[in-house]
């Protein structure tokens, strides 16, 4: 059975993108040294990829080529994505996907970007761990790292570690 994982940064106030969703807050710290908690040791495991339509809609618009090559890639949408930048399949049922994903046992299930439907998978107790990296800046305003819904737990501190330039990792269990 799959593993579904969180691993995401969030301001020190809370949010994951600025007002107008911009993440040049985030990209100033790209030479950040994580060590055994980088990105691309991270991804290595990584054999899915869910995220929604707002975040494909980030990754699309962005001049790079399609990081996702190696793994299976979800977006969770309403609706149709009519030049999708790489192979990826659509899914509108949250509830289905998450049965989906759990049959899966090739590797991890990554939940990239935002906070919303991270906490669609909380709300169905259908996020197992999650990584978040508390970057040392404020911004005021934005999407949220987790939407204020009414949905409550209590996760597992695994660890807490500061890492390079001030930032923190936060990993939890659920």
């Amino acid at each position: 059975m799959a593993r579904i994982l969180g691993y995401i940064a969030t301001s020190l106030d809370g949010y994951i993108a600025t007002a107008d969703d911009n993440l040049d807050w985030l990209f100033k710290y790209d030479s950040m040294d994580l060590g055994e908690h980088d990105y691309r040791t991270f991804i290595k495991r990584i054999r899915t990829i869910v995220m929604g339509r707002c975040t494909y809609d980030f990754i699309a618009n962005e001049p790079s080529p399609w990081a996702y090559g190696e793994q299976r890639v979800f977006v969770v949408t309403s609706r149709p994505i009519d030049e999708p930048k790489g192979p990826l399949e659509v899914r509108g049922d949250v509830d289905a996907l998450i049965a989906e994903l759990r049959a899966l046992d090739d590797g991890d299930v990554w939940m990239v970007g935002g906070g919303q439907l991270q906490m669609a998978f909380l709300e169905r107790n259908a996020l197992d761990e999650i990584e978040i990296y508390v970057i040392p800046e404020m911004l005021g305003g934005g999407p949220r790292l987790f939407p204020a819904t009414g949905f409550s737990a209590s996760p597992t501190l695994i660890s807490a570690q500061t890492l390079d330039q001030g930032c923190v990792r936060l990993y939890y269990r659920f």
